[in-house]
């Protein structure tokens, strides 16, 4: 069930609209959509493959978190989607008494921003606990809006 938004914040979770296959907020920020039994949207499917592919190394499986990265999946409920954005793309450093981490920017590599929102919803959908863990077993078809889309960013 997602997280309820307070009167004072944004729902950032429930999705307003669709186009081309992309569900999308209130505010425009990418979202998930599943259907009560279980179906996923193609861009949260892509999103457990990307991140699987790409994250997990360091986030942990299904956006979990381990001993050396945070959960993702929390990040992507709490953290404004231009921030996690900025840090995907960008990195982040944070040293100090208290800790040590370092994000290396992921900008150049297309394999990561190409499918950076598909990552990011996944990640929404696993941290508000409509997505359970593993590979979801049923997913709406990728259209040819997605397949133009994806193939122009890979220059493919």
């Amino acid at each position: 069930m997602p997280l309820l938004a307070t009167a004072d914040e944004v729902d950032n979770l429930t999705a307003a609209y669709s186009e081309d296959g992309k569900y999308y907020t209130e505010d425009d920020v990418p979202t998930y959509s599943v259907d009560e039994d279980g179906t996923v949207d193609w861009p949260t499917y892509s999103g457990f493959r990307r991140y699987h592919s790409e994250c997990h190394v360091c986030h942990g499986p299904e956006g979990e978190g381990s001993t050396y990265a945070p959960a993702l999946k929390v990040s992507a409920i709490d953290m404004d989607y231009y921030d996690f954005v900025d840090v995907v793309t960008n990195g982040r450093k944070r040293v100090g008494a208290a800790e040590n981490s370092v994000m290396p920017g992921f900008g150049e590599n297309p394999n990561v921003m190409c499918y950076l929102d598909d990552i990011y919803v996944y990640l929404k959908a696993r941290g508000a606990d409509v997505v359970p863990r593993g590979r979801p077993g049923k997913k709406q078809p990728k259209n040819e809006i997605i397949r133009e889309d994806e193939n122009a960013c890979l220059g493919t």
